[in-house]
């Protein structure tokens, strides 16, 4: 039987918000050994509803070890010592690179598909990208990423990269956070407000519904706040979004 066939029936483990959304996106269900309980809350995922039929781990190698996945999915930080771990006991251990731009997303999608055997269930994504990449608008508008408590983005990070893609031009900002008076003095020509669990009540919260915010000038279009977290392959459907919204 080709090595190929018997790495499809591979039991993959991810322990993170972050690695999960490429193993959802990229498996099959039988293939999915255990995903993060992250996943599975709506606040949290676009894919809850998909990873609520898995079983649910809190980060811990030890929750995976007795479901005896053949492939464990982590991302830096502490996955380097589950990785470590795995592979003394025989696991392969896939660690992913945590996204400092767009092209570490494409890199991460070949790693899963692979992983799995089969590379082309990545290239959907990888083609949804590139077409991205070649009709970024000419024109970027100017833009500010507004997240709970005046949270931005900072240059350099890859969130400033996909912004850019949507066609918007991430204002710099002291300390990475809008205040205020920024946005009632000098207000950007456009406003993306995440949308992160904009339900609950909290500080952070609060401040987006300052009169300030609700009344600036900027033209406001609204960003699912989840997929900003991991900055991962759901960025691509958000930017494609955005772009429609901004039309």
């Amino acid at each position: 039987m080709p090595a190929s066939v018997l790495l499809l029936a591979a039991r993959v483990a991810s322990l993170n918000l972050c690695t999960d959304e490429y193993l959802l996106l990229l498996a099959r269900p039988q293939e999915i050994a255990s995903v993060s309980y992250l996943s599975q809350q709506r606040d949290d995922s676009p894919l809850w509803q998909r990873a609520k039929g898995h079983h649910a781990n809190y980060g811990s190698f030890e929750q995976v070890l007795p479901l005896r996945p053949q492939i464990l999915l982590t991302m830096g930080g502490g996955g380097r010592a589950s990785s470590l771990l795995a592979r003394r006991m025989g696991i392969r251990s896939v660690d992913l690179v945590p996204p400092a731009n767009i092209d570490d997303v494409a890199t991460n999608l070949r790693a899963v598909a692979g992983a799995l055997g089969e590379p082309r269930r990545a290239q959907p994504w990888l083609t949804r990208l590139e077409q991205l990449r070649r009709t970024r608008p000419a024109r970027a508008r100017e833009a500010i990423f507004l997240g709970g408590g005046g949270r931005s983005q900072s240059p350099g990070s890859p969130g400033v990269d996909w912004m850019r893609l949507a066609g918007f031009r991430q204002r710099p900002l002291p300390g990475g956070r809008a205040s205020l008076e920024t946005l009632l003095v000098r207000p950007p020509e456009v406003l993306i407000e995440s949308g992160y669990r904009r339900g609950q009540v909290s500080s952070e919260t609060m401040w987006l519904n300052h009169p300030i915010v609700r009344q600036t000038k900027a033209r406001r279009l609204t960003a699912d706040g989840r997929v900003w977290t991991c900055m991962g392959p759901l960025m691509i459907p958000e930017i494609e979004r955005l772009r429609k919204a901004a039309r």
